[in-house]
């Protein structure tokens, strides 16, 4: 049985590669909400502006075709703290009938990728990370500068690589974690990031499937209802994913299926255009 069949989807669109031509970009303008337009409008670069618009097709590719509701009837919103929802319809069907467990959803780009994690009857947040260098400093003052970041412990974790390029690896790959947990919370800016810490196995990521033994502690106690999983796209993007209990009782724990992300859906705008 497949992620999806199970209530999991995982999306990864290869941005870098696409090149959408002047008719192709205003199709996709027309295809989300006037907001979400004018949202994208506000990027400074062209290479944010296209990842965050493939970032808002494939949502509305995923409830078109995950939640079987008609592109034009799709309403989105975002929560007071930034995490994407769907505002109509209420009622969502699936090949069964009616959805009877409710499906959280959240984007990330960053990179060469925009990715988008969707997970039934749980809370879920993703993030995505490209190893990069810094631009304007040495890595040891990009440290400095990100002190408050990480506990000493992660930091002990990040300074261990043998190399700086290793060590921005294990930066980034931390980064992502505390991203994924804080935007499945729907947790602000505001968030002490020092409250989680994360703890990681020696099993190496690939590209092939998901690593879930990563924990994390939460006010220095660990958190055994939630579970991240984390792959590698390419040998520089990293994305993890946070899967929580969708209500505070914990009854509803989450497993990991290793699930890699789905990198096969490059001609995302022609499917839709089919639909046009």
């Amino acid at each position: 049985m497949t992620g999806e069949e199970m209530g999991s989807v995982r999306w990864a669109f290869r941005c870098g590669s696409w090149t959408p031509s002047r008719s192709d970009w205003l199709f996709a303008a027309r295809c989300v909400q006037p907001e979400e337009k004018d949202r994208i409008g506000q990027f400074v670069f062209a290479k944010d502006a296209k990842s965050a618009m493939a970032g808002r097709l494939l949502l509305r590719r995923f409830v078109c075709d995950r939640l079987r509701v008609p592109w034009s009837e799709i309403r989105l919103d975002r929560s007071p703290r930034g995490k994407p929802y769907l505002a109509a319809p209420l009622k969502v069907w699936s090949d069964s009938g009616p959805e009877s467990q409710a499906w959280s959803f959240n984007l990330s780009h960053q990179g060469d990728y925009a990715v988008l994690a969707a997970e039934q009857g749980m809370q879920v947040g993703v993030d995505i990370m490209k190893t990069t260098m810094p631009g304007t400093s040495s890595v040891p003052e990009f440290f400095r500068i990100m002190t408050r970041q990480f506990t000493a412990y992660e930091w002990s974790v990040i300074k261990s690589a043998s190399s700086e390029h290793q060590q921005l690896a294990a930066f980034y790959r931390h980064w992502a974690l505390k991203e994924s947990f804080i935007k499945a919370i729907g947790t602000g800016l505001g968030f002490n990031l020092q409250r989680v810490e994360f703890h990681l196995p020696s099993e190496p990521l690939t590209q092939d499937r998901a690593l879930c033994q990563t924990k994390m502690h939460l006010d220095e106690e660990e958190e055994e209802n939630w579970i991240f999983e984390e792959n590698m796209l390419d040998a520089d993007h990293h994305v993890a994913v946070a899967l929580g209990p969708a209500d505070k009782t914990g009854s509803a724990r989450p497993h990991c299926l290793s699930i890699a992300f789905d990198r096969g859906r490059p001609h995302l705008l022609g499917q839709l255009q089919d639909e046009d």
